[in-house]
């Protein structure tokens, strides 16, 4: 089991180069399946999520090569055409939740597979019925059987009009795949909007597919028979750029977040962030994030996208245990996205939790302490606070960190932070 130790009482000065976005490289990578020709995808980021996501299409059949571009990104090269195996087994899928994006590319290209039902972090039940729902509606057959979803489209997936019930992301990008190469025209309605559902719609029509409305609340597909061999480069990760400027907001610091045009995909963010009293600046090639380390309280509820994001709400919280006064914050994507909370409250935050919401009262000073990750996000919210505590302090279970986020100590320590890795 690894640790990281963390010194507090720094502040975090730099440049961050931002890696590319894991929530795009991972249904880029799966949109491989659609088709035997190859897929070049540049600005994927060294995480355990992709490790998963490419054995998982190694499983199948498929072959890859990975080269180094630096030490924040490679470079994948898939061929699937070898593809002859249509069964996504428990002992990958059960990794990570995101694995059921090879449910629709499998199915419409095959007609059939068999896909576990997924694993991942525990911070909610993130029922695959929508996803199902909407395969069902292109034509497919499903049964769920022995923990697997048993899928069948003898005679394709045929167009078809639908409608989420609840918006999705991962749902609306499985049946958006899986509409690309099906029969007929295919309009989803009151889809998910994020900036890797347009990245995975663009990365599509390169290679021949023709969609349009991505970005919107409806995304109409008109399928195709087939898709071509193309080179896409993926956007960068939003959540990463958030996270870092949280960790110069809760240190008084500043950095220079480098990586694209990032405040286009955090606007809703940023706006919060500047109402908590840091500043932000658009540089080349990046942002800047300035921060006097003055903290003022705010109330914000987690939205779907462009509303302020869940994935940065763990983060938000651990900077709001430092304000001056009394924040509200109402977490409405996932049921269970708290359990950082008690590991905050070891280094002495001060949060009460009543269902969806929780109570953050700031206080002075956190203290240091051995806390332990529960799911992704949480993970680094307990290195934000670490930062800004008074003494040392080790983050346990940071396999979950290495899923999401690319060299953590090296961008941190470049940033001026005593920071290392314990293998016990």
């Amino acid at each position: 089991m690894e640790k990281i130790r963390i010194r507090g009482g720094q502040r975090v000065n730099g440049v961050v180069p931002i890696s590319g976005a894991k929530n795009s490289a991972l249904p880029l990578l799966a949109s491989s399946i659609l088709s035997g020709s190859s897929l070049k995808l540049s600005n994927i980021p060294s995480l355990l999520d992709v490790n998963t996501m490419l054995s998982l299409l190694g499983s199948l059949g498929a072959t890859y090569l990975v080269s180094q571009d630096s030490i924040y990104s490679n470079t994948v090269t898939l061929e699937t055409d070898s593809i002859c195996r249509y069964t996504a087994p428990y002992d990958t899928v059960r990794k990570m939740r995101a694995s059921i994006l090879a449910l629709g590319p499998l199915l419409a290209r095959f007609g059939q597979c068999k896909v576990s039902l997924p694993g991942g972090c525990a911070i909610g039940v993130r029922p695959v019925d929508l996803h199902l729902r909407g395969l069902e509606a292109l034509g497919a057959k499903v049964e769920l059987k022995d923990g697997y979803i048993d899928a069948t489209a003898r005679d394709g997936l045929k167009g078809a009009d639908f409608t989420f019930p609840l918006v999705t992301v991962t749902g609306t990008e499985n049946i958006m795949m899986a509409a690309t190469i099906a029969d007929g025209v295919t309009v989803l309605r009151n889809v998910a909007q994020e900036p890797e559902i347009v990245d995975l719609a663009n990365c599509l029509n390169r290679r021949g597919a023709r969609i349009s409305g991505h970005g919107t609340d409806v995304i109409v597909i008109h399928g195709v028979t087939s898709l071509k061999e193309a080179e896409y480069n993926i956007l960068p990760d939003r959540v990463e750029a958030g996270t870092y400027a949280i960790a110069a907001g809760i240190t008084g610091g500043r950095v220079d977040l480098i990586g694209g045009n990032l405040a286009d995909f955090l606007s809703s963010f940023i706006e919060k962030m500047k109402q908590i009293g840091l500043c932000f600046s658009e540089i080349e090639n990046g942002l800047r994030v300035e921060s006097s380390g003055e903290i003022a309280p705010i109330n914000i509820s987690t939205e779907p996208y462009p509303g302020f994001p869940t994935d940065l709400q763990a983060q938000t919280m651990a900077l709001l245990c430092l304000a001056d006064g009394e924040s509200l914050i109402s977490e409405n994507i996932w049921e269970n996205r708290f359990m950082h909370a008690a590991e905050l409250m070891r280094m002495g935050a001060c949060i009460s939790i009543s269902g969806a919401h929780a109570h953050v009262k700031g206080v002075k000073q956190l203290r240091g302490a051995p806390v332990m990750a529960t799911d992704l996000r949480a993970s680094f919210s307990l290195v934000l606070a670490a930062l800004a505590a008074d003494d040392y302090s080790t983050v346990d279970r940071v396999y979950h960190l290495d899923r999401g986020y690319c060299c953590v100590e090296k961008k941190l320590a470049d940033c001026g932070v005593v920071i290392e890795r314990i293998s016990e």
